[in-house]
């Protein structure tokens, strides 16, 4: 059972019911490959703790020091940068919104807002990512995204997805 899970249940959050049922949803990194479109080195989500398609999806970033951004940021202390942790929670509302689960669907980014980033994002941090569906109307999801690290927030904000058909964007 994935940490984040199980510190749940500890804090009577969830029932074993409720973390059975997550523990069966988790998608490992293949099912992420076969669901967004990103690859290696852009390919910022390693798993998928919780999967409530079309309305909340909450991911997991392991940050390591072999990272490629972190030979130039910056070398003497090496912080993930924040459009980075902004493209991460982009990825988990894309996973959100669910059209990257269609065939002929592609969730794409078109506006971010009230971004703020709270804390630094080192190698060694999972950056846990929640995001939820705040507005859904014609193809347009708003989404609020957070992402924490050790329960403590680094980043929040809203992202604003438009479904086009692939080949399109």
């Amino acid at each position: 059972m994935p940490k984040f899970i199980r510190s749940r249940v500890q804090l009577g959050l969830l029932g074993m019911k409720e973390c059975e049922r997550l523990v069966s949803e988790v998608l490992s990194s293949d099912q992420i490959r076969d669901l967004l479109p990103h690859r290696y080195p852009f390919l910022l989500v390693d798993r998928v703790l919780e999967l409530e398609e079309g309305k909340r999806v909450v991911g997991l970033k392991n940050v390591t020091i072999n990272e490629p951004f972190f030979q130039g940021h910056y070398p003497q202390t090496p912080v993930m940068p924040g459009v980075l942790i902004v493209e991460a929670m982009a990825q988990v509302g894309g996973l959100a919104v669910g059209g990257a689960s269609t065939e002929d669907l592609l969730p794409l980014l078109a506006s971010i807002e009230k971004v703020r980033f709270r804390q630094v994002v080192k190698p060694g941090d999972q950056l846990i990512i929640t995001a939820t569906v705040l507005k859904a109307r014609s193809g347009i999801f708003k989404i609020g995204a957070v992402a924490e690290v050790a329960q403590e927030v680094v980043a929040d904000g809203e992202l604003t997805f438009t479904l086009v058909p692939k080949g399109e964007g």
